[in-house]
């Protein structure tokens, strides 16, 4: 191998895992990373407002391209990103955080620099940033080669965030060579077997199953494999919100979302009548899928097939891999006659023009509104709640952060989302409440050609808190009232479609507008106060079960 330095040879290790943007803010300890990625032809440069927004751009680009690079300075620089990077490692998105730190020489004297105490310690904070990774690395020239291929098995072998760490002189002294080969996750064949065996054994003897493929399937891109698997079993499947189009929906296969309570009844007992529920993939049945625990779930009756091993009741077996077990129950063939749902009519268009905008209107024309080929970004919260239990077209990817569930997610995703697939639309749905925490990323959209159209609900201030609240009036839940639709010009987006409506009629115009524009949109909707999605409106009466009786 030619010599190089760490740094360069960090850049374009990460290039090879198919990465072709970093995003980051850059500061002075980060600056040879910096320029390492101006210097290598594989990736480009993104520069975000804030390292917050950065995070939430990396998570988003990674559950497109399956990994990401996330590049922020010693100390303020990473704490600031912490947050979406964990977000990222509770969703299994996988983020590669390369962190430039004060030099070795610095540091061994102990010298008082900014952006520490002040006290000569400069590992304090790396057991923060640590804790939002699956794995960690201070790198040296020695250990560069051996440590990036560990971190890089570690990392997608969870598929969670790796985090990084380079001091500015060892990041440009020349690499130690060492002969190493990639290592590529891969299952015991021995454990594989018995945890096939024992999942066949379970499926032969069940009367009655539903499988829930899992959002994890949508990180690792193992959709067309999963869509094998449940059409030799011939069983229905169903999802959860965070799950949303993971495989088409009208898949003849596909019995519905699976909402606790809220489930259509025939799913409902479907699901929860099962003798045998497949998990494939790990899914994660939290407060907001089931809508406040509102769900009637027995554990004993999962066969959980996780990214790295399978449970089948008490037997646990381990090394085992997603894909491998993917690929083994699509080789069965089911005795059972296969599943086949009635298609259901679309929600009609209700309302007139001159209509002001409700939820019941609003929803099915964002349905109505939504392509084959778009990606759909979904904050956490009013949006996902709402639009998740309409049927969307085929080939759409929606995507939501609904366990992390971290406000301002959705903007800055929607970023790294557009620059990851720029053959596809990316449609970002958000409250006001979310969107003012991360609305400055708007500009990058527009500096590096992202186009998005983002549609944002202006309904007085955070409907999702008021409608977790006993008492929605409570001051802390209003917000600054911003000029929404007069933000993308003063971001620099000076040619994108923008409007602000108030009428159903105003509403469908500027739909039009936005769908035909060749450059970003963005339409300010203007809602009611406690105008509610359904799924919104019943969680406010299920406050006891998700947070507990009140002293």
């Amino acid at each position: 191998m030619r010599a190089t330095t760490v740094i360069d040879y960090i850049v374009q290790r990460l290039a090879d895992e198919g990465i072709e943007h970093c995003f980051g803010v850059p500061g002075d300890y980060a600056f040879p990373v910096c320029d390492a990625v101006e210097r290598n032809q594989k990736i480009k440069w993104i520069g975000c407002s804030n390292e917050l927004n950065a995070s939430y751009a990396a998570d988003g680009y990674a559950r497109v391209r399956g990994a990401a690079m996330l590049s922020t300075t010693y100390a303020v620089g990473e704490l600031s990103a912490v947050n979406g990077v964990m977000g990222a490692k509770a969703e299994h998105s996988l983020v590669y955080h390369v962190v430039g730190v004060p030099s070795y020489q610095n540091q061994r004297l102990r010298k008082s620099m900014h952006h520490t105490f002040g006290d000569g310690e400069f590992g304090s904070f790396v057991n923060i940033s640590a804790q939002a990774a699956c794995c960690h690395a201070v790198i040296n020239p020695d250990n560069c080669i051996i440590e990036m291929e560990r971190i890089i098995a570690d990392a997608r072998r969870n598929n969670q965030p790796a985090y990084i760490v380079v001091p500015g002189d060892y990041a440009l002294a020349s690499v130690t060579s060492y002969a190493i080969q990639p290592v590529t996750p891969k299952s015991n064949e021995t454990s594989l077997g018995k945890a096939l065996a024992a999942v066949t054994g379970r499926l032969a003897n069940a009367k009655s199953m539903v499988a829930i493929p899992a959002f994890t399937l949508s990180r690792l891109r193992l959709q067309t494999e999963v869509r094998r698997a449940i059409e030799a079993l011939g069983c229905p499947f169903v999802t959860t919100a965070m799950e949303k189009c993971v495989i088409d929906e009208s898949h003849p296969q596909f019995a519905g979302m699976y909402a606790g309570a809220l489930t259509a009844p025939k799913t409902k007992q479907m699901v929860e009548n099962a003798e045998l529920v497949l998990d494939l993939g790990g899914v994660s049945l939290n407060d907001e899928t089931t809508i406040a625990f509102s769900g009637r779930l027995d554990p004993a009756r999962f066969v959980s097939i996780g990214l790295n091993d399978v449970r089948v009741g008490e037997q646990v077996f381990g090394n085992v891999r997603l894909v491998d077990m993917l690929a083994g129950l699509a080789k069965l063939k089911s005795s059972a006659p296969p599943y086949n749902r009635t298609p259901e009519s679309p929600s009609p268009l209700v309302g007139n023009p001159s209509d002001k905008i409700t939820m019941d209107a609003l929803y099915p024309r964002y349905v109505a509104f939504i392509q084959p080929g778009d990606n759909v970004v979904l904050e956490s919260g009013s949006s996902s709640i709402g639009l998740s239990p309409m049927t969307l077209p085929d080939d759409v990817r929606v995507h939501i952060q609904m366990l992390w569930g971290s406000i301002g997610w959705a903007t800055g995703a929607t970023f790294g989302i557009a620059l990851a697939d720029c053959n596809r639309r990316t449609i970002l749905i958000t409250g006001e409440g979310s969107h003012q925490l991360t609305a400055n990323e708007i500009g990058n959209m527009g500096r590096f050609q992202a186009n998005p159209i983002i549609f944002v609900l202006n309904n007085d201030g955070y409907m999702v808190e008021r409608a977790l609240e006993i008492n929605p009036d409570w001051s802390y839940n209003d917000l600054a009232k911003w000029r929404y639709a007069d933000l993308p010009r003063a971001f620099g987006c000076g040619d994108w479609v923008t409007a602000r409506v108030e009428t159903l009629g105003e509403l469908d115009t500027a739909m039009k507008a936005a769908r035909d524009s060749k450059s970003g949109a963005y339409i300010e909707i203007i809602g009611g106060r406690m105008d509610l999605p359904q799924g919104l409106a019943f969680a406010h009466t299920r406050l006891k079960e998700m947070y507990g009786d009140t002293p």
